[in-house]
This record gives C-alpha cells, structure tokens and sequence, in this order.
C-alpha cells in the first residue's frame, strides 16, 4: 500500500532562498536531459542515458552527484506515465466497413518534449534527507550545504512506527508556501480469498452518473453527476474567458484555475471512493469496467465538442486509483473486467442488442422478454454478473460470442 505524504516545511528566508535555486536547477537539467530523450529515440533507461549525459548535468546545472541521478529518474518516470497515458487512450476510427478499429500509441505520437515548468527536485533518503525525530525538524541537502527545517505535523507520527519504508521525496514551492511529498509504501496481505468475500458490487460509471452500484442483494445506488457538471461548466467558461484576453495576468490565473480544479476534482473522486468502501466495509469485490480505450457516446453529453471533450475529461482512471488502494487497505479488492456489452445486455433473459438501449429516455428495454429498467442499472447489474461469475472460477469474463479454437486435422498419406 503506498501514500503520499505532504508535508508543509518552514525554512527561513535565506534557506528559501537555498531551495529555489536548487529546485530551478533541477528543473531546467529535467528540461535538458527530457530533450535528448525526445531527440534520441525515447531511452527510458536511466543508467544507459546517465552514462551519456552524467557529467554534462553536473558540469551544466551544478547539481550533486546523487541529484543528477535523481533527475534521469524523474524524466524517465514521467516518460513512462505518459506512455502509460498514450496507452490507456488508443487511436480510434470507422473503417468502411463500419467497424471501430484502434491502433495503439506510443511516445512517437507526442510533438515535443515533455516539458518541466514547476520548480522541483527529487531527493532520496538518507543520502539527500532524513528526520531528525528528537528535533522535530527534517534535514536537506541543497547545492551549498545541508539545512535543518521544521515542518508541520499534521499526525504524521503514525508512520514512523518501523511498519512504513520512506521513498524519495520531492520539494515543491505552491503559492509561496513550501512542501515535501514523501511517498511511503507499507507491506500488505496480498491474498484475496474468495471465501472470504461478503459483498460482490458492480460499478458503473459516467457523467449523469458518476457511480451506480449494485450488489448482490439487489440494492442500486445512483450518484449524481449534475453538480459536478455544472460546476465543471463554471470553469470551463471561466477558462475560454480568461484565454480570449491573451495577457499575461490571464495566463497566471489559467494555471492557478487549473490546479484548483484539478484539487476538486480528485476530492471528489476521493470521497466517492471512500464511501464506497465505508458503507460496504471488508471483504468485498468492487467490479468496475476496463476503460481503456473507451471513449463517451454523443448522446450521453450536452453543449458543443469542446464543452463534451473538456466533460470526457473527468478522471475516472483516478477514481479507479483511489477506490484500489481504499480497498486494498480495508481488505477487499477492485477486479477490472470488459467493458463490452454491458450496456446492451439484458440482465434476465441475456439477450444482447445495442438497440434496446435507449438514450433519449436513459431506459433500457429489451425486444425479447420486455424487461426494462435505467441504462446506468442495467449496466452496474451486467458488471456485478461478471463478479460473480469470476467469483465461480472464469478468471476472464466477458459477454458476447467466443471464438472456439479451431480444430486441426492431420491427412494420412
């Protein structure tokens, strides 16, 4: 289990001054080893990019010898994200045939480097920081000296119990206030009984909805997604507003938009996460969809395609993060299954017809047995299905038709 502390240190005026100039230059040596990586053929080996570039860095940017192998892991780290990223949205289009094809991306698909534009730097511990628990204050290196400042303790001290193992920790500088992230990872069971489980919950997730569940008692919960969309719409008309001056106070107000709504938006995704696993508690098997590739239908949106591609945007990979780890620390587990059909299933007689689902209405009726019910239900209904037949032993399942293997035959001569 991993989480991120954020710690808010208190360094001096002089030992601010420290950290700026150490943080700017390891932006701008990110800058320049993120160029040659996008100039040479995406290397993500840092060992291999460190032997070319090592001395460069030190000799450019003055950094010491552990930072400069800091900052080929942070490239290389941020690389591999966006791949990551390139990889969870595949390129989609309608052959003539009428049938949706993909093509997966890769780092070619970018038009220039990655750009660091945050003052940052990278430190490990023990070798660039540590706490000092006596003092209560936390030692850095910076590129002169080594500085000792205090921090506030918002209850940190639970995790200096000997169970958590610190990562390497980043400064950053937000609104003139300076904070240390420190990632901390804790061993966990990582066995997951099926005999063990109490609940098997379907999630289906969109933007009407932002999550419906349904479980195996038949119990079906809706969490609207309105508020959040309107809200959404606030900034995205506050953004067009503020691009359309074209100032420089306009660009400095885009950004802290930004991070503000980026802030919202993973609270939200936080407390919808956390209630999933508070109301339904330990041993439980959240099932959610693989969205990977998927993409959100025109006629679940509202306004013009750049209001519904600022909308598509809603980070439902980050609500799947947070309802993981959430799980994982209360013993229960997220099993991601296919996404395919379990919108146009009809959950009682089985039948599968895009047809049936009516988005007009946000009813799903079905041509065969006439059972009808929400759009959203039908789906969380089909997904919790999924659960419980990998509950029974299909480690894969899905809906729709399998292609048998086919059978060979050999000729005697």
């Amino acid at each position: 289990m991993v989480k991120t502390l954020k710690l808010m240190i208190l360094p001096t005026e002089d030992e601010a001054s420290e950290l700026s100039i150490m943080s700017e230059q390891y932006r701008q040596a990110c800058n320049f080893v993120s160029e040659y990586i996008f100039n040479n053929g995406f290397d993500l080996n840092s060992y291999s990019l460190q032997k070319v570039l090592y001395s460069d860095v030190r000799k450019k940017f003055g950094l010491k010898s552990q930072m400069t192998v800091s900052v080929f892991r942070t490239v290389t780290a941020r690389y591999k994200t966006v791949l990551e990223q390139l990889r969870q949205n595949p390129y989609k289009y309608e052959d003539e045939n009428g049938d949706w094809q993909f093509i997966a991306k890769s780092l070619e698909w970018i038009w220039k480097p990655i750009y660091f534009s945050r003052p940052q730097v990278d430190l490990v511990r023990s070798r660039d920081y540590c706490f000092l628990l006596e003092s209560h204050k936390l030692s850095l290196n910076t590129l002169g000296r080594r500085i000792k400042v205090n921090y506030v303790d918002n209850c940190w001290s639970e995790y200096f119990d000997g169970t958590w193992t610190f990562g390497t920790g980043k400064i950053v500088n937000a609104k003139g206030h300076w904070y240390f992230h420190i990632p901390v990872t804790k061993e966990t069971d990582e066995s997951f009984s099926k005999e063990q489980v109490q609940h098997v919950v379907g999630i289906d997730r969109g933007l009407r909805f932002l999550t419906t569940t349904y479980d195996e008692n038949g119990k079906c919960v809706f969490e609207s997604g309105q508020k959040v969309l309107r809200k959404r719409q606030k900034f995205i008309e506050l953004r067009q507003e503020l691009q359309s001056k074209h100032t420089w106070s306009a660009l400095r107000k885009l950004k802290t938009l930004s991070g503000r709504e980026n802030r919202w938006m993973s609270d939200v995704n936080h407390q919808i996460s956390k209630t999933l696993v508070d109301t339904y508690g330990e041993n439980t098997l959240f099932v959610i969809e693989d969205l990977t590739g998927v993409s959100f239908e025109e006629s679940n949106l509202n306004g013009n395609a750049k209001q519904n591609r600022q909308r598509r945007s809603w980070a439902f990979y980050q609500l799947e993060q947070f309802l993981t780890y959430k799980a994982k620390a209360n013993n229960s587990k997220v099993l991601k299954v296919s996404a395919k059909y379990t919108s146009q299933r009809c959950p009682k007689c089985g039948r599968i017809h895009k047809q049936n689902r009516h988005h007009d209405i946000h009813e799903y009726i079905c041509d065969k047995c006439g059972y009808h019910s929400n759009d959203d239900r039908i789906g969380a209904m089909n997904i919790q299905f999924l659960g419980t037949l990998w509950m029974s032993g299909d480690e894969h399942p899905r809906f729709g038709i399998r292609k048998e293997p086919k059978e060979t035959t050999t000729s005697v001569g």
